[in-house]
């Protein structure tokens, strides 16, 4: 039996960082709807632990959970950011809903989503540990430096062209959004991904904005920052700030080619 509609939102991820549990977050802040951030409670670290621990088998529903962002809705609990988006957007008003005239809408939604944060995020994040995960930034120093020049030279440039492309199509619609016309979670994703890069990159992500020919991603940028409920969320203490999550700010790094 799927979850009631008024059951509450419960959003289970690390805290004191942003990471990918910010896409949900802007989901839920963007739509007026109340729920629960482990990442702000105290030792909500614990419940973090306890759900991906190898004594965690899940249950007669839900199976184990490999990482957060995880989600609760009722008894159901899921995970993987784009998956949970993709439950959340109809709901919330973000994506198109099942009976809609497009319907099949929710589709290139979440594709749009998956690029971003295949392109600005996953790849973002190798930057600073392009050989392994589990060996601290200062053991693969060389290696970083080389990874971030490809990316901003060459890997930054060809999403950010993508999704030009995308919002000049006639698909996206009228205004500066991503498809059909109006704010998908899409659009939230694509701008968390390039504030996390404002904060990585500075230099090389001005250099390609002044450069103008990716005026409509600023231009979308700049029109989710204004929305007056993520405007109200960025400057509340909710938001939580760069550290030492997927973006991270290593100045020796911010190079422009």
């Amino acid at each position: 039996m799927p979850p009631s509609e008024e059951a509450p939102y419960t959003l289970i991820y690390w805290p004191e960082i942003p990471g990918r549990g910010e896409h949900v977050r802007l989901a839920f802040e963007e739509a007026g709807v109340a729920y629960t951030d482990t990442a702000r409670e105290k030792d909500g670290v614990n419940e973090v632990l306890s759900r991906i621990g190898p004594s965690n088998l899940g249950d007669g529903l839900n199976p184990p959970m490999f990482a957060p962002p995880m989600l609760q809705h009722g008894d159901l609990v899921i995970n993987q950011t784009s998956n949970i988006l993709l439950y959340l957007g109809p709901k919330l008003g973000l994506a198109p809903k099942p009976g809609d005239q497009d319907a099949h809408g929710i589709l290139f939604v979440n594709e749009l989503t998956l690029t971003a944060l295949d392109g600005l995020s996953n790849e973002v994040h190798d930057c600073h540990h392009p050989i392994g995960s589990g060996l601290y930034y200062e053991d693969q120093k060389e290696e970083s430096l080389r990874k971030s020049k490809d990316y901003v030279s060459t890997r930054l440039p060809k999403f950010l062209s993508y999704f030009e492309r995308v919002l000049k199509s006639k698909a996206s619609g009228d205004g500066p959004w991503l498809y059909g016309g109006k704010l998908t979670y899409a659009d939230l994703v694509l701008f968390q991904c390039i504030d996390g890069i404002h904060f990585m990159f500075p230099k090389a992500l001005k250099k390609l904005q002044d450069s103008n020919d990716y005026a409509a991603v600023f231009t979308l940028y700049d029109a989710v920052k204004e929305r007056p409920r993520i405007k109200a969320y960025l400057t509340s203490d909710r938001r939580q700030k760069y550290s030492m999550g997927i973006y991270r700010s290593y100045p020796e790094l911010d190079v422009t080619d």
